[in-house]
């Protein structure tokens, strides 16, 4: 509410810089996933349309904080709440060409307003489940929010069959974009500093996006484990009270990463991250990974160590992620239930004879075998 005070003088105020010929694209962002999601699609319209100016909005401070000065955008500001006529001031200010939607986002004003003034509009990378209200018998409101929108690129076939079965048909299956964004991070050399040293001749266990459910089980692992391994964990918070904890329960042996250098490189065992947006580059270091949410809600992205050709363990709730259901089926990725299962997958891929290159193999080719989407999407706009 503190980044919306007065948010539509400051972005007219930000717009009055002549526009010269250029059009506008407005790209929406509920937080920091979906902009990943959306970031391969966000560069390569860049490159492809380079007379558009590319206007980025995000809803929660997650997303915001991290990206407001994402250099891929020529503005990036909160989206202004969806009342009726701050959603109309809005796209009067902005007066966008074109609008992209990442995933999930309906918001009833701004989707009818767009649709008035036929402005193309699309939704990209979205899912569909039948237990949304879109399909349910109740669902007329809802459903009538998805007719106003130009177009859908969706993942999956089975998202594509639920929408045409209420009548959508302005629809294709475009795949995932976060294969693309996990396969150009992987491609990329951007080493982070001192985790060479850090990890030198040491077989490393990284935890990513952890939650106090998850590090319950890889907490007490590591207090027996601490001379076998090197661990990094990434928590999925990283504010004071959340890292004091972690080191307190850590205890001798553990480094916050803002505090690593040439000299206590050497001297740790267990490095936590207390900073964001470094975790897909670290994966990079892994021997293996855990990835948190598996105990929570829901898992967090695993696409980013598979990209890397690191095997994957996570907890029990991964039923609503493709990606976990065919890894695991595959056998580039393990679920776990508690304590002992996590000590049987460590045990599984570190000390089977090529069971650790084999899973990393499956990893890398599942990743490789679903880029494109971001190509799909681009070659359809316009059309």
């Amino acid at each position: 509410m503190e980044g919306r005070k007065e948010i539509l003088r400051k972005i007219e105020e930000a717009l009055t810089v002549d526009r010269d010929t250029k059009k506008m694209a407005w790209f929406h962002c509920a937080s920091l996933g979906e902009f990943e999601q959306g970031r391969p699609v966000i560069e390569e319209f860049r490159k492809t349309y380079p007379d558009h100016l590319i206007f980025l909005t995000f809803f929660s401070p997650s997303g915001y904080e991290v990206r407001k000065n994402f250099p891929g955008a020529d503005q990036v500001f909160y989206l202004p709440l969806d009342y009726p006529g701050v959603a109309a001031r809005f796209i009067k200010i902005l007066s966008p060409d074109i609008v992209f939607f990442i995933k999930y986002e309906y918001w009833y004003n701004y989707l009818a307003i767009l649709k008035k003034q036929k402005i193309p509009t699309y939704m990209v990378s979205a899912i569909f489940r039948p237990s949304q209200p879109f399909f349910k018998a109740y669902g007329f409101w809802f459903r009538k929010q998805l007719r106003n929108l130009s177009w859908f690129f969706v993942q999956d076939e089975d998202s594509g069959k639920l929408l045409r079965n209420i009548g959508i048909h302005q629809v294709s299956v475009s795949g995932d974009t976060r294969f693309d964004r996990v396969g150009t991070i992987a491609g990329q050399n951007n080493p982070v500093p001192w985790m060479e040293e850090f990890c030198k001749d040491s077989c490393v266990i990284l935890a990513g996006s952890t939650w106090p459910a998850d590090e319950k089980i890889l907490l007490s692992f590591i207090l027996k484990n601490k001379p076998k391994y090197k661990f990094i964990i990434v928590p999925h918070e990283v504010h004071q009270e959340r890292i004091d904890g972690l080191m307190l329960q850590l205890g001798r042996g553990s480094l916050r990463f803002s505090q690593l250098n040439n000299i206590n490189n050497h001297e740790a065992r267990i490095l936590v991250v207390d900073s964001i947006g470094i975790l897909a580059s670290l994966y990079r270091y892994a021997f293996i990974s855990f990835v948190g949410g598996g105990f929570g809600v829901g898992i967090h992205n695993i696409l980013e160590p598979a990209a890397f050709g690191i095997p994957v363990i996570f907890g029990p709730n991964y039923n609503k992620f493709r990606e976990a259901r065919e890894l695991i089926h595959e056998g580039g990725a393990i679920s776990i239930r508690d304590e002992q299962d996590f000590h049987m997958a460590v045990e599984r891929f570190i000390n089977v004879p090529g069971e650790r290159d084999r899973a990393s193999e499956i990893c890398a080719a599942y990743i490789a075998s679903h880029k494109g989407a971001t190509a799909h999407i681009l070659k359809h706009l316009y059309a």
